[in-house]
């Protein structure tokens, strides 16, 4: 599991994590379908997406990013808000049955002040093929340790 329990201060450009495994279900997309109200027929009628170029149902791209951001374990101690998402690029259609895997890698530092930091993270998202499915950059505030927090 991926874990952002570290303070800004204890992260390192170049820092690499890589999450357990998560396989998407049919229960998955209908769930995200209903919350959603995307009952698009590639994601939901398996005879439409049969007759399309990928020849099976696949799942919602935002459900992937769900689920991808459900294999980081968020400490909140430690995060203090998600920042956004630039750059998301969907590469490879997502199937049920497929086993995803989360890659974060620390590309940027911002130091905003004395309270906390701007890390920013490549996220890829792969199939058990270790096919990237998903790539973004993906930015999370996150707080300086206690002991290096000025008191200005």
């Amino acid at each position: 599991m991926i874990t952002l329990d570290k303070y800004y201060d204890e992260i390192v450009v170049g820092q690499c994590w890589t999450s357990q495994g998560r396989t998407v279900t049919e229960t998955d997309v209908v769930a995200f379908a209903a919350l959603t109200g995307d009952w698009y027929p590639l994601h939901t009628d398996a005879t439409y997406a049969a007759a399309t170029q990928f020849g099976q149902r696949i799942a919602h791209g935002l459900l992937v990013l769900g689920i991808a951001s459900g294999l980081l374990r968020i400490d909140p101690g430690t995060l203090v808000a998600f920042y956004g998402m630039d750059r998301v690029r969907f590469l490879h259609p997502t199937f049920i049955g497929d086993t995803l895997h989360v890659e974060m890698t620390v590309v940027a530092l911002k130091d905003r002040g004395s309270e906390d930091g701007l890390v920013t993270f490549e996220q890829r998202v792969t199939n058990q093929n270790q096919t990237t499915v998903a790539l973004s950059t993906l930015k999370v505030v996150l707080a300086k340790a206690p002991g290096s927090r000025s008191n200005t």
